[in-house]
């Protein structure tokens, strides 16, 4: 026993050359595990300080009234928190998301004490990220919940976050985003061109792909996890349960569409001709690459090695005929759009647009629909003023 009562004050030193005290003190055993436990202070500038810090913690362990705070600063609580925030998402959220914490706020507020993070803190941050972060409300609304974890542990009693003034500018730089990802998408005109023009490349892979894009609207994701016996030539009906996602390690694989709900949609008969030639095609050449495509669960779309296709593939190829025939740029997301768009023009309801597109909130489906009809709109008038011509 004596030996768990002897605590040794160690001198370290910080980056920058500044000597601080430190000490580890042995405070029980823990009733559940049957383990020692012990608490580490650190970060005195003198040796008195840990010294006093020490007798303090001792005197409480005598009474029976210490606690041991298993978190001190954010960075512990995060710690804590993102062990448990990885058994509730997919991992390739996970992987988002902590590479946010680990390129913005832990660098600005892992070191903070928890129980000294205030408003004016927060505040700060906020104003910082939102000078510099297109998506700086993401980034506060992941800090806030390791807050959230504090409080539900004990550590904070309110989420200052939660009081924190949203910067004025930076509202307006969020509108003028919003507004320029509105035109992510092509005109009936723009779409047939750029089709016409792709078709003229030697490279029908990406022909299919493009043209079952703007045909569906499904998610780029969703089409590069697509295996031939998801598609049905008799009915003309694709199945869309799955997508492809990058997880750990960079590595791809494969997990649930994005809202965790399959469909079935009804495709036209071209798209249908279109996919079926890509399937000879692609049986002749991968052949010779010594792959044997006819399985029920061959890749749709794959690369040379007959694995998935880099979701980053796709955007050399559109640049590149965008490129070669002076057409509109747009994502390959844009496609989705687009395929959106066309379907208020030809007269869809929104709830149409919604099931086929696979959007969990119908307010998604419906902010496009203000856009299209806002074009609609000026559309109009500039055919009034053209057959007025006065």
């Amino acid at each position: 026993m004596a030996k768990r009562n002897t605590t040794t004050i160690e001198l370290y030193k910080l980056k920058d050359g500044q000597k601080r005290y430190r000490f580890k003190v042995y405070v029980g055993v823990d009733p559940l595990t049957g383990k020692e436990k012990r608490t580490t202070r650190s970060g005195f500038k003198t040796k008195k300080e840990a010294e006093l810090e020490l007798a303090r913690i001792k005197l409480e362990i005598e009474k029976g009234t210490f606690r041991k705070e298993r978190a001190e600063t954010y960075q512990e609580v995060y710690d804590l928190w993102v062990k448990h925030y990885e058994n509730t998402v997919e991992e390739s959220t996970f992987v988002k998301t902590t590479g946010i914490f680990k390129n913005h706020i832990l660098p600005a507020m892992g070191n903070y004490k928890i129980e000294k993070i205030n408003i004016d803190v927060c505040q700060r941050h906020v104003d910082e990220w939102a000078k510099k972060l297109k998506k700086f409300r993401t980034v506060k609304a992941y800090a806030a919940k390791v807050l959230d974890f504090a409080i539900k542990r004990g550590y904070l009693q309110t989420n200052p976050f939660s009081h924190v003034d949203m910067p004025l500018a930076a509202k307006k730089k969020s509108i003028l985003a919003d507004e320029e990802e509105s035109e992510n998408f092509y005109t009936r005109e723009q779409l047939v061109d750029f089709l016409a023009c792709l078709e003229k490349e030697d490279n029908y892979k990406a022909f299919a792909l493009f043209r079952l894009l703007a045909f569906s609207g499904m998610r780029k994701g969703e089409a590069l996890a697509l295996t031939w016996n998801d598609v049905d030539f008799k009915t003309n009906e694709i199945r869309i349960n799955k997508a492809i996602s990058r997880g750990k390690n960079n590595q791809l694989y494969v997990k649930s569409t994005k809202t965790g709900v399959s469909r079935i949609i009804k495709m036209d008969e071209k798209t249908m001709s279109i996919l079926n030639e890509w399937r000879k095609k692609q049986k002749k050449e991968y052949l010779t690459l010594g792959f044997n495509t006819t399985k029920s669960k061959q890749l749709v779309f794959s690369n040379e090695q007959n694995e998935f296709l880099q979701p980053t593939k796709t955007r050399k190829w559109i640049l590149h005929v965008q490129k070669k025939y002076n057409l509109s740029t747009i994502t390959t997301h844009g496609l989705r759009h687009t395929h959106c768009s066309l379907l208020f023009e030809a007269g869809a309801s929104l709830k149409e647009v919604q099931d086929r597109l696979g959007h969990s909130d119908i307010q998604t489906t419906m902010n496009i629909y203000t856009h299209v009809t806002k074009k609609a709109k000026e559309e109009a008038i500039m055919k009034f003023a053209d057959f007025m011509s006065i």
